[in-house]
């Protein structure tokens, strides 16, 4: 076990790449994301999804943009892959756990529920749990704060940049997800 993992009184899961595999074509939900820019005569500025969605509401279109991808993971969601971390989160050691992630906070609980670890997390924080989303670390420290630890001695299990970012901006320790399964 890494070190972080076996020092740390909680774990926050990112979940998507992590607990689970969504079953989600993000280059089509970006694609579905421009579409609803040109329905309201707007050039995108960018093809980046998450650039899309910061973008939004510059746009006026926060909610159409939002709406459209939450569609898309919520169905994906129902539809998802179990990963190998999901058993350990499920065994859950006596240590509290949440989930963090850039999914809707819906599709996180759709996920949970479909792979039966709903009841292994006490908090599920998702980008529109809060009012920014990861990098920012307001939705992990949303997480640590709904388990009662201080961020110091929890941990973010996560398995992208943004989830280092986001556990360094929250002064989480972070463990990668391929180094968690291993340990």
């Amino acid at each position: 076990m890494t070190t972080a993992l076996a020092a740390a009184d909680a774990t926050v899961y990112d979940l998507d790449g992590t607990v689970v595999d969504l079953a989600v074509d993000w280059d089509a939900v970006a694609d579905a994301v421009v579409d609803v820019y040109a329905a309201n005569a707007l050039v995108p500025p960018t093809g980046d999804l998450w650039s899309l969605l910061d973008a939004a509401g510059e746009y006026g279109i926060a909610e159409a943009v939002e709406e459209t991808i939450a569609d898309y993971e919520r169905a994906g969601a129902s539809e998802s892959t179990r990963l190998p971390l999901a058993d350990r989160l499920a065994a859950a050691d006596d240590r509290p756990a949440a989930v963090c992630s850039l999914n809707c906070e819906a599709a996180c609980r759709i996920a949970l529920e479909t792979h039966g670890l709903d009841g292994a997390v006490e908090a599920v924080v998702g980008r529109d749990t809060v009012r920014t989303h990861k990098p920012e670390p307001e939705s992990l420290l949303a997480a640590v704060d709904a388990l009662g630890v201080d961020p110091d001695r929890c941990v973010f299990v996560g398995d992208s940049e943004s989830d280092r970012v986001t556990a360094d901006r929250a002064g989480v320790p972070f463990v990668w997800a391929a180094d968690a399964v291993d340990a």
